[in-house]
């Protein structure tokens, strides 16, 4: 397995609030996790390369190759927890990270199992065979809308609170984690993004874009398109396969 990961600050953010880490374990195993900063002018950058620097230590110090997938998911779990106790506590202690918060993808993928730990609007997708999945569901106002069907899928996209959020790391004392199983076959790949990418770059675009680049020029493709679709915001893109 090979991954690839780029993050670019956009044509309109001062900063980038967008964190992102990886690790190649062996040939059939490797992990990556993607985080979409929020709140004051450090804060955001603040929880996102705490959280993803909380999720590698933990990783790198728990993990061992004789894991289940009942213990890969636990170790996922209290990863992700573990950086929400860390981010809260410090945006108590210092009244200028008042309100911080992250997004979180977390992803394991060891063999045919791929372990998905997800808080927030950020996404992960399996794209095979020409068509796209999104393994993962929003945690946000206009989510909860559509849901309801109040909105169309159109609807959504374009709606001007569609970045409101429902959960994010560090904003409380506890944390409510989706945890996600899927099948990984050879020839998938599975792309971890900040809503920078999904935003400004449509399903359909994705698919032809993976299908169309390998490796670096994958994630530079992906990240150049979000940026002439409008590029407002952080872009991150992590590409597994």
């Amino acid at each position: 397995m090979e991954v690839f990961s780029k993050s670019d600050i956009g044509l309109v953010r001062k900063d980038n609030q967008d964190s992102s880490a990886f690790s190649v374990i062996s040939p059939s195993c490797v992990w990556a996790v993607v985080c979409d900063g929020m709140g004051g002018a450090n804060g955001g950058k603040i929880a996102s390369s705490n959280t993803v620097n909380y999720i590698t230590e933990h990783i790198n110090r728990t993990y061992n190759d004789s894991f289940t997938k009942e213990q890969i998911e636990k170790m996922m779990v209290d990863a992700v927890e573990g950086a929400n106790t860390l981010v809260y506590n410090q945006s108590i202690d210092d009244v200028e990270l008042t309100g911080m918060g992250t997004t979180c993808e977390l992803v394991f993928i060891r063999n045919s199992d791929i372990h998905v730990v997800h808080v927030g609007d950020s996404r992960t997708y399996s794209i095979r065979g020409g068509k796209i999945l999104q393994l993962t569901e929003d945690h946000s106002v206009v989510q909860e809308m559509f849901r309801r069907g109040e909105l169309t899928e159109e609807e959504a996209m374009h709606h001007p609170n569609k970045n409101f959020i429902t959960r994010a790391i560090g904003v409380k004392s506890e944390i409510h984690i989706d945890y996600i199983e899927a099948e990984f076959s050879y020839g998938d790949v599975i792309l971890l993004c900040s809503d920078g990418l999904t935003n400004y770059v449509s399903p359909a675009n994705i698919v032809k874009t993976v299908h169309e680049n390998r490796g670096v020029l994958l994630i530079d493709t992906l990240v150049e398109l979000a940026k002439s679709g409008g590029g407002a915001d952080n872009i991150t893109a992590t590409v597994i396969y």
